[in-house]
């Protein structure tokens, strides 16, 4: 058997040959890892005050949170336009509720009962306040719905500026018919006795352009080609003839004539009538 001293002795020679240190079976001592040690932890594993990190997280966590700044609160809807109110603005407000359905009449720029009504309807549609008033909010949530609207849209029922008189209706009496504005003006020597709206024919049955007179007058003439009514007919070319249309008050710029000049008014074009005279001029123009 070998001896104690014997042993230790034997040992001692095969560390200095192999260079090998002597490694402690069982669990590593406290303090030693695997890796490199994670930001902010002492060798131990715990962190600078002691405790140990929680799994997936970071030291940051332990932080106190710095409060969410809070965004300011949305201001108040303010009130464009309401009841009584007129304008080229209102007017617009009419021919975009108009695009929606949310009514039926032409615009007349008048915030009137009818504006009321449909504003109230197209906010309760979309949960918003039914004020009837047509505030920033409601505004734009028409303007993404809608288009920008045509001039004839805006005047669908009329009250269109009447175009500068041409110079031709100057002097005399003159009917003086603008396909611009779509307006006829009444004069007698260069001053404006009235205005009125007018519509024409279509591409198809266009009205004549030029000087002309008026040549007969019927005051319940129905038309022989169309069978339809042309009441307070005054005619200058052929067949054309200025005269009231009740389509034309019905359906406003949505519809055309067969080539005369329709009037909407009736009260105007009843005036007019009485007015006129045979051999009057008669100017259609651009």
């Amino acid at each position: 058997m070998w001896r104690t001293g014997a042993v230790a002795t034997t040992v001692a020679a095969l560390v200095a040959v192999s260079g090998c240190t002597v490694q402690t079976l069982g669990p590593p001592a406290e303090g030693t890892t695997d890796g490199p040690t994670p930001a902010g932890q002492t060798p131990s594993g715990k962190t600078p005050g002691g405790t140990s990190p929680t799994p997936g997280s970071s030291p940051d966590d332990a932080k106190p949170s710095k409060p969410k700044p809070t965004a300011p609160p949305a201001p108040a809807p303010r009130t464009l336009w309401s009841k009584g109110d007129r304008g080229r603005d209102v007017r617009e407000l009419q021919a975009r509720l108009r695009q929606v359905f949310w009514l039926f009449e032409g615009p007349t720029g008048t915030y009137d009962g009818s504006t009321v009504t449909a504003v109230k309807g197209f906010q309760g549609k979309r949960g918003l306040p039914k004020t009837g008033k047509a505030d920033t909010v409601t505004w734009q949530r028409l303007l993404k719905m809608t288009r920008e609207p045509g001039k004839w849209e805006l005047y669908a029922s009329g009250g269109q500026p009447a175009a500068t008189p041409d110079p031709r209706c100057m002097t005399g009496r003159v009917l003086c018919v603008s396909k611009t504005s779509r307006t006829l003006r009444w004069m007698i020597d260069g001053r404006t006795v009235s205005t009125m709206d007018v519509r024409f024919g279509s591409q198809y049955t266009p009205t004549r352009e030029g000087v002309f007179n008026v040549y007969f007058k019927s005051r319940h003439h129905v038309s022989t080609i169309y069978d339809s009514p042309m009441p307070y007919a005054m005619f200058f070319s052929g067949g054309q003839a200025v005269h009231y249309s009740s389509d034309f008050a019905a359906t406003g710029y949505y519809g055309a004539s067969h080539g005369c000049v329709n009037v909407r008014d009736e009260g105007k074009i009843a005036t007019l009538f009485s007015q006129v005279r045979n051999g009057d001029k008669v100017v259609v123009y651009w």
